[in-house]
């Protein structure tokens, strides 16, 4: 049977693309042949790319069943594990209230300084299954489930501030087209494939979050070095009633650090459990990872002179404009006691706020709200799966007349079940501590119509990509390249280098270059210009914020028989007095023997801890320089440390760097060391975390020297 291939243009890019029209109207150009798109009903579908609201902006209407039947049949997909976010590690913390803010919000966490809420915390990457590797290409998922005195609020993000669609009646289409593909199978875990570079090139609104996507913050290095985002723009409402917008960051206090690509396919290979690994070891060594809650708060007024709306989540408001209100620290210090019961069957829901929380109009956020119980349902396969313990709260206590369902647990005693009632039992609704929603006023026709305010699709993507350092723009450069490569369809290239032309035109022709396109497409159509006036963000970038210090890093150390007793000590006291951590690499699992006689187990034995699962590495052979120089896997345990830019400290190791030919491409990142001062100045140097003038060296794409201009 033949494959199926993309629509063929028929004379122009406009009939696949779905774009705005000059009334805000959301047009789908009709594609060949007759078959129409309908409900499962049999109803033909008007429009499949927005939801109905009511106003626009406005609140997604209950009554739309195109909606509520689409996103109902995809979250009943998958059996038993999660549709999205199925590969996931929790932890529990703590989160302490380091500046109080009741007069923004009368949300429990924030009322007092120094107040502690017990949180669950949930690490997943989107794409893959469960049994997929954690250092996949991906967007990461950082859920946080906080037991607050007045019930549980979830705080259901990612690891990056926007999202590829605007509406949620597009979810589904988005993560079946990044799945693997339905005929086949795979791949898996992977966004590389015809499916979801044929559904991105004809969804413009998805170009900014590819600039992310394609950046290193979709392979960090690990969990506790990677930022959060709400997403979303909520509301704060404080005692008074009085409403603020806000939006939520999290910020590692270690630092952020990613991955090279070639890194992350050797690490998968390695260990393809890094991530999971790395938290659990930390965490129990008492190394307990922490992050900020950074708020970006502002009102109606900013909302509305800020250049975009700030209702659409393929938006985000740059730090320079709102700076982030530091509230409070997140410290996980506790690993699960069994991961089926609480990683597993911990159940987010973006509907579950506390009173001082509220949602706004933001469609993709109203569409998560109406979906997420269905997915819980589905999963747990009761409505009761609030009285499992990792879901029940803590802080309060639970009191309704919801009885009966699957798992049921504590019924009511007694022959009252419902309220009123006349007999004076059970609980009542309590107007003044409950939740009550922030009066907004809605006006405006029943339509599915977007507003024309979410209509430029580039912009925000170009300042994105301006604000990286040119080692991180070649890194975006490399990463479509690589991506777009798998995709075996030439007319997907083209279209997406289309949409790159609206970006930045050095990146859409380094992007056609490396994809060797013979003739460069026209830019794609544009709902709106391309603003060229929106100033670089540095807070965007992440080698432009360095982490503070090496704390929370591994260093690497290959080591034979006869290694200096005394340097290996000094090497192991430097690091712990930095915050970083030192594992033995040997030929035998069983250690090596230092010069004093003393036998030193290994960590990790060579082949099985190559030198991508560390932060640095230290090259310390002793008398058995000659036997490393020799083997494959020394060589290849320093080959890659050299071609990953890591900072390389060396002692001896002369035979294998000779062995690698590396004698000539010795640089700044390699420090011999022989002495405390020498280890000092290796430590401080670690800082950097890359010696990234190595990349230009390497043989490979330069970085992209591309900076703002207006």
């Amino acid at each position: 049977m033949a494959e199926d291939k993309p629509a063929a243009r028929s004379g122009s890019f406009e009939n696949l693309v779905s774009d705005y029209g000059a009334g805000g109207e959301f047009h789908q150009h009709a594609g060949e042949g007759d078959e129409r798109l309908t409900t499962a009903q049999g109803v033909t579908i008007a429009d499949n790319q927005n939801s109905l609201t009511s106003g626009t902006p406005g609140p997604t209407a209950l009554e739309d069943f195109i909606l509520r039947e689409k996103i109902f049949h995809f979250d009943h997909e998958r059996i038993p594990e999660r549709v999205v976010h199925a590969r996931g590690f929790g932890a529990h913390g703590l989160f302490e209230c380091t500046k109080a803010i009741p007069e923004i919000t009368r949300a429990a966490p924030f009322q007092k300084e120094g107040k502690i809420t017990e949180t669950f915390v949930r690490f997943s990457t989107v794409a893959g299954s469960k049994g997929s590797m954690d250092l996949a290409r991906d967007v990461r998922g950082f859920a946080v489930k906080f037991y607050t005195d007045e019930g549980n609020w979830d705080l259901v993000g990612n690891n990056i501030p926007v999202f590829f669609i605007q509406d949620a009646i597009k979810f589904p289409d988005l993560i079946h087209s990044v799945k693997p593909e339905p005929d086949r199978g795979f791949p898996q875990a992977q966004s590389a494939h015809d499916n979801f570079w044929d559904f991105i090139s004809l969804t413009p609104e998805s170009m900014h979050m590819v600039m992310w996507q394609m950046s290193d913050r979709a392979i960090p290095r690990s969990f506790r070095f990677m930022e959060g985002f709400g997403v979303h723009t909520f509301r704060f409402v404080n005692a008074e009633g009085q409403s603020s917008f806000v939006k939520f960051h999290w910020k590692p206090k270690l630092g952020l650090q990613s991955v090279l690509w070639d890194e992350a396919l050797k690490i998968n290979g390695a260990d393809p459990d890094r991530h999971r690994r790395d938290l659990w070891e930390a965490i129990t060594a008492g190394d307990f990872p922490e992050w900020e809650l950074g708020l970006q708060i502002f009102d109606e007024e900013f909302a509305n002179r800020f250049d975009f709306d700030v209702l659409d989540p393929t938006k985000i408001i740059p730090e320079e404009l709102v700076p982030l209100t530091i509230v409070g620290t997140l410290t996980l210090d506790r690993v699960v006691d069994n991961f089926f019961a609480e990683t597993e069957q911990v159940a987010f829901c973006t509907q579950n706020v506390v009173p001082g929380i509220d949602f706004t109009d933001d469609p993709l956020l109203q569409g998560r709200n109406f979906s997420y119980l269905d997915t819980q349902l589905k999963r747990l396969g009761s409505p009761n799966f609030t009285k499992l313990p990792i879901n029940a709260p803590r802080g309060c206590p639970v009191h309704n007349f919801q009885q009966d369902g699957h798992m049921q647990t504590s019924n009511r005693k007694g022959r009252v079940n419902y309220e009123p009632n006349g007999w004076g039992k059970g609980p009542r609704a309590h107007p003044l501590e409950g939740y009550v929603s922030y009066a907004v006023r809605n006006e405006g026709e029943k339509r599915r119509l977007r507003p024309e305010s979410f209509a430029d699709h580039y912009s925000q993507a170009r300042q994105f990509f301006l604000s990286q350092t040119p080692v991180e723009q070649g890194h975006i450069r490399d990463a479509l390249v690589f991506e777009l490569s798998k995709c075996h369809e030439v007319e997907i290239r083209a279209r997406i280098v289309a949409h790159l032309l609206n970006i930045d035109g050095a990146l859409a022709q380094a992007v056609a270059d490396g994809l060797g396109l013979t003739e460069m497409p026209e830019p794609a159509p544009a709902a709106r210009p391309t603003r060229t006036d929106l100033p670089p963000s540095d807070a965007l970038s992440m080698l432009k914020n360095p982490p503070p210090s090496f704390a929370g890093r591994t260093v690497g150390v290959l080591a034979g028989n006869g290694v200096e007793a005394e340097l290996l000590t000094e090497l192991r006291s430097i690091l712990q007095a930095e915050g970083a951590m030192m594992k033995l690499v040997a030929p035998q699992v069983g250690g090596v023997t230092d010069s004093a006689g003393t036998l030193h187990p290994a960590d990790e034995k060579l082949g099985g801890g190559p030198s991508v699962i560390f932060d640095a590495v230290a090259v310390l052979p002793g008398t058995d320089a000659a036997m490393l120089a020799a083997n494959p896997a020394a060589q290849d345990f320093l080959t890659d440390a050299h071609a990953h830019c890591k900072f390389i400290a060396h002692r001896g190791a002369e035979p294998l760097i000779e062995a690698c030919a590396l004698g000539a491409k010795m640089d700044e990142g390699w420090v011999e060391i022989g002495s405390s001062s020498d280890i000092d100045g290796f430590v401080a140097t670690c800082r950097g975390m890359r010696h990234w003038p190595r990349e230009a060296t390497l043989g490979g794409n330069p970085p992209l020297a591309r900076t703002f201009s207006p």
